[in-house]
């Protein structure tokens, strides 16, 4: 099993956290979101703890938690805060081990710092989320193509959303990505359902 996942979207309020939260759990591993932006709502960790279901080993604090709801390198900013790439590395736990990114991508981190090169020094391999909806195919092959660029191991694409057969095809055969599954949307969503809506549509293999 892959000691170390990174989770990270194509753009953001995709279905990324959920779906991080459905792999946690299927794996067993631990969960870490190293920069929070935006609390008011709550927090990805508390939604992970809440969706990701009995095997979950944990949860990690955030090495930031930023109140304000936008790219982490502005809302560091208005906090009074600068982001210190040290304190981004990633942690030594037992068993496997899944980081979610924020937002894209190509969000900043800091002014000179972008979560695609923060994933390059982590080395780890990454799986992209992306959504099915119109629009898709462009931002896909556009963050697979940043990824590349830094040398980024991809692990593949999950999707989330309403099937949608050719977008998901075609980003795999353009991107030369494996297509790793589809979580469809789930209603009513807690970890019972998510962990079966998992379960039917992707391969725990596929994450070794």
């Amino acid at each position: 099993m892959t000691a170390t996942l990174i989770v990270t979207g194509t753009d953001t309020e995709i279905g990324k956290t959920v779906f991080a939260a459905a792999l946690a759990g299927a794996l067993g591993a631990t969960y870490w979101k190293p920069v929070q932006a935006g609390t008011d709502d709550g927090t990805d960790r508390a939604r992970v703890a809440a969706l990701a279901g009995p095997r979950l080993r944990a949860t990690l604090p955030e090495a930031y938690r930023l109140a304000t709801p936008c790219s982490p390198h502005r809302a560091a900013a208005i906090d009074g805060v600068t982001i210190d790439p040290a304190r981004l590395a990633l942690p030594v736990v037992e068993g496997p081990l899944v980081v979610e990114g924020a937002g894209g991508v190509l969000v900043p981190l800091a002014d000179d710092l972008l979560f695609a090169d923060m994933f390059a020094r982590w080395a780890a391999p990454v799986i992209l989320v992306a959504r099915t909806a119109l629009g898709t195919i462009n931002h896909s092959l556009l963050s697979i193509a940043a990824l590349r660029a830094r040398g980024v191991p991809i692990l593949g694409v999950a999707f989330v959303g309403e099937a949608q057969e050719d977008s998901e095809a075609t980003i795999a055969r353009i991107g030369g990505v494996r297509r790793l599954g589809r979580l469809p949307r789930v209603d009513p969503l807690d970890a019972e359902t998510l962990a079966a809506a998992f379960a039917a549509h992707f391969d725990l293999g596929d994450f070794a």
